[in-house]
């Protein structure tokens, strides 16, 4: 598979550090990130990386989805799935998970479960697919990836018989138009501190 093709590959294990690459340049300046790690924290970029390996490695030990366009050592553009409601979470993830806090500090693990907390108000109680993250590299904005990324989750969904949609959720107020556009409704809105507020969304299948 090329990169121009624009095929969709299923990823697993053996590519977290690819696809943890693209995540952090999609989400370099995104509002979570920032408060979550700092706003000026001068070691941001790997804060950065250390969080976005967390969230990639949690896909993969809970056995969930994570695809992407392009070769598997160069992904142009990549999307992770998680199932909702999930298995429990695996006693190897819970230990990653607390010496990721230790290492980022209890002030950023207080500002992620802040965060959380706003958001799970809204999580629906039937069966669904949740898009976690999707991400593009800069270099292949424009070219609809994220569209033909997010069209798989939806096919995803469908083809699942325990799934009822899809949820996802911005920070970005310009995203907000975009996701209304490929079918999704608003269910939730919440402002998690001054300066971010954030949206969830449903698509019913």
């Amino acid at each position: 598979m090329t990169r121009q093709g624009g095929a969709i590959l299923e990823l697993g294990a053996q590519d977290v550090g690819e696809v943890a690459d693209v995540l952090c340049e999609s989400f370099f300046d995104y509002p979570v990130m920032r408060f979550v790690l700092g706003r000026n924290s001068e070691d941001y970029e790997e804060r950065l990386k250390i969080l976005i390996h967390f969230f990639t490695m949690a896909r993969v030990l809970k056995g969930e989805s994570m695809f992407g366009i392009g070769e598997a050592d160069d992904l142009s553009a990549v999307a992770l799935v998680a199932r909702v409601p999930g298995q429990e979470s695996p006693a190897e993830l819970d230990e990653l998970r607390e010496g990721i806090w230790a290492e980022l500090g209890s002030a950023a693990r207080t500002r992620y479960e802040a965060f959380g907390a706003a958001c799970a108000s809204f999580v629906s109680e039937i069966p669904h697919l949740h898009l976690d993250m999707i991400g593009v590299r800069d270099r292949d904005r424009g070219r609809g990836l994220g569209r033909t990324l997010i069209t798989r989750v939806h096919s995803m969904s469908r083809e699942d018989p325990d799934s009822e949609g899809v949820t996802l959720t911005t920070e970005n107020p310009a995203n907000v138009a975009l996701y209304e556009h490929f079918g999704y409704r608003i269910v939730g809105h919440a402002t998690v501190a001054p300066g971010l507020k954030t949206w969830s969304f449903f698509r019913p299948d």
